[in-house]
């Protein structure tokens, strides 16, 4: 299964970084192994901040599923388990699975990974 993303990519030098634009006109910049001018934050956590206009391409991806025949959201992973965010908008249908509600009209679950189906990114 490919990597479960659900945030900011910007593309710097072309490469592709998780990232997190700012609203003082700059981005950061997340990379997991030492690169070039980033500063380690934690083991397997680095930043660079950038200027926005250094930024090639800057885009929002989400990782997508069917579990239950029903459309999802990916929004984490554990040890064999996908936490799912129900994308349907129907609270009849959400109750019906046994989702759990988080908040007004957000409803998610933990989903066996093996019964998740159709994973996609898509960019947003």
């Amino acid at each position: 299964m490919a990597p479960i993303r659900d945030g900011y990519l910007a593309r710097w030098l072309g490469r592709d970084f998780e990232a997190a634009p700012g609203a003082d006109g700059e981005i950061r910049l997340y990379a997991p192994e030492p690169t070039d001018g980033f500063e380690e934050l934690r083991p397997g956590r680095y930043r660079r901040t950038v200027p926005a206009f250094e930024v090639e391409a800057l885009r929002y991806v989400r990782t997508t599923c069917r579990w239950r025949g029903e459309p999802f959201v990916i929004v984490g992973e554990h040890e064999g388990w996908l936490r799912v965010e129900y994308a349907g908008g129907r609270a009849p249908v959400a109750e019906r699975l046994g989702l759990d509600r988080v908040d007004q009209g957000v409803w998610q679950s933990w989903a066996p990974r093996d019964e998740v189906e159709d994973v996609r990114e898509e960019s947003v």
